[in-house]
């Protein structure tokens, strides 16, 4: 089993190491360097700022999904744990595998735990589907001729397809760990208001998301529209979710060009726009690493 995750590791190494070496043998390095110069530690902060805050909001959102009574604080303590985990240690241990470990240590149930983290992830998921495939239409004209342009409703009915096999057909009971899943479903699908907040609380990070990039953007001078980023973010975080690189690395740069590319963005700043966002992550993710060592501590203590 260890030996089959190294593996997993090398292989996402490579392809993480093979799509950087891709975009950066096309794009001239310096000119890179001087686009991350040109957004500055405000903008960096500034995004870094907001990534926190949607953490925060996001915890908020975890809260209406857990049956059981958890602050806003704990979770939010957890989240920023697991975002620290998927920043500094990526490919090693993910940010959810630490969320659930820890947040089971107080529901002493695994299902119930596993259950919440996984709605949360799709409801996020709903609400970029959502953004994507509704600002689709009116983002035609900028793709052309281009075969890209039916990769947004290619991935929206992938999307509704899986989704309709493992709630409407629930394929998922044949597996023993997600069969467990489904009460949580069934309970949580009779809360409507929950489900609503849980949407509208989704699709308001979606956008704050959507618009820290564009203040990026606008930092190296690129006035790229907001109307396209609604339909080519949910795309790009579509491709870099794939678990076949480290945290989307060289996947979501090589997008990232590719995309752009078709509204005439140069290679170099969408490689920066890219790395920009990738290191205001980075940046925001920083105080999960206080609260990952005040947990440590609290549980050191407990044992004792």
């Amino acid at each position: 089993m260890k030996i089959n995750k190294i593996l997993l590791f090398m292989l996402k190494l490579v392809v993480s190491s093979g799509s950087l070496y891709l975009v950066f043998s096309k794009t001239d390095m310096k000119q890179i360097l001087s686009m991350l110069k040109k957004v500055g530690p405000f903008y960096f902060c500034a995004a870094a700022f907001i990534y926190i805050v949607s953490i925060l909001i996001s915890a908020v959102r975890w809260k209406l999904l857990l049956p059981e009574k958890f602050t806003v604080r704990r979770l939010f303590s957890l989240y920023m744990i697991g975002a620290f985990f998927s920043s500094f240690l990526p490919g090693v241990i993910g940010g959810d595998v630490v969320k659930a470990y820890y947040l089971n240590k107080d529901a002493k149930k695994i299902s119930l735990t596993l259950a919440s983290i996984f709605m949360d992830r799709y409801l996020g998921y709903v609400s970029l589907m959502i953004i994507g495939i509704v600002s689709f239409p009116f983002a035609m004209k900028f793709f052309g001729a281009s075969p890209y342009k039916w990769a947004m409703p290619v991935i929206f009915v992938s999307f509704v397809a899986g989704s309709f096999l493992f709630f409407g057909l629930q394929l998922g009971r044949r597996f023993r760990v997600v069969s467990e899943f489904y009460e949580y479903f069934v309970s949580l699908k009779t809360k409507k208001d929950v489900l609503v907040k849980t949407v509208a609380l989704s699709l308001f990070l979606q956008v704050m998301g959507f618009m820290s990039v564009a203040m990026l953007a606008y930092a190296m001078g690129e006035n790229i529209p907001v109307l396209l980023l609604f339909v080519f973010l949910p795309i790009i975080i579509t491709i870099t979710t794939v678990p076949i690189s480290i945290s989307g690395l060289g996947v979501r740069e090589g997008a990232f060009v590719l995309l752009l590319g078709l509204i005439g963005v140069k290679p170099e700043v969408a490689t920066s726009l890219s790395l920009s966002w990738f290191f205001s992550v980075f940046l925001g993710s920083i105080p999960g690493l206080l609260a990952y060592i005040r947990h440590s501590g609290r549980l050191n203590s407990e044992k004792v």
